[in-house]
């Protein structure tokens, strides 16, 4: 596996949603290259900071209008 095809399965790689076979192929190419494994590694940990962060609660107007936006960019009414 190249370091290309390592980047475009990293998110599913980290997320675990990847048939066995690819996943050991991944860990195979992560035990002779260490720059691959440094950006998993990186990854990883910034994926569990972002999980360690307690979840804000957004004011109600604020996403009122945030659901607007969204409908209106979506051509809804």
């Amino acid at each position: 596996m190249k370091c290309e095809e390592i980047f475009e399965a990293l998110s599913e790689y980290i997320d675990e949603e990847i048939t066995i076979q690819k996943c050991r192929e991944i860990e195979a190419h992560l035990e002779h290259c260490s720059n691959c494994r440094i950006v998993v590694d990186t990854l990883k940990k910034t994926v569990a900071l972002y999980h360690a962060i307690p979840a804000e609660n957004v004011p109600d107007e604020v996403r009122l209008r945030l659901h607007k936006v969204i409908r209106l960019e979506n051509g809804e009414s």
